[in-house]
């Protein structure tokens, strides 16, 4: 049976025409994970779009960091306004899945606020989208009341 809403496009159609493998996105993502933990903002915003729609807990206020973000600029605030709150202290990637357009991931996550000095210690679930082999769409979910009680101390 066929649906109204299913394509028979040629894999890569949603992709402007540019094929894309689930391996490629998914080696993509190990190398934003690799520059986060070096720090290396530049290399993240070079594997994003110029108009990229990003947001950790796009609805949420409890984190300065939270809600979404348009464009290279605004990701680089996002890091920023992240950064200056929370102190990494582990970010290890446990699990991806991806096809031609998607890749969803499980990070165990530990961090410490550094104005309160708790830490929080969760698993983060991150979505990215990708157009042209760079990621055009970002949403990431995490514990908000953990978040929330460790940076209000």
């Amino acid at each position: 049976m066929t649906y109204p809403s299913q394509s028979r496009a040629q894999p890569g159609a949603a992709l402007g025409g540019c094929t894309v493998s689930a391996d490629q996105n998914i080696k993509t993502i190990s190398h934003v994970y690799e520059a986060f933990g070096r720090g290396d903002v530049a290399a993240i915003l070079d594997a994003v779009t110029d108009d990229v729609d990003w947001a950790a807990e796009a609805t949420g206020m409890a984190a300065p960091w939270y809600g979404e973000r348009h464009g290279r600029d605004a990701v680089a605030r996002f890091f920023a306004d992240f950064g200056s709150a929370m102190e990494v202290e582990e970010f290890t990637p446990v699990s991806f899945a991806a096809n031609d357009t998607d890749v969803l991931t499980v990070v165990q996550f530990r961090a410490r606020s550094r104005s309160t000095g708790k830490s929080a210690v969760m698993d983060l679930h991150h979505y990215f989208r990708f157009r042209d082999g760079k990621i055009a769409y970002y949403r990431g979910t995490e514990d908000t009341a953990q978040t929330g009680a460790v940076l209000r101390g």
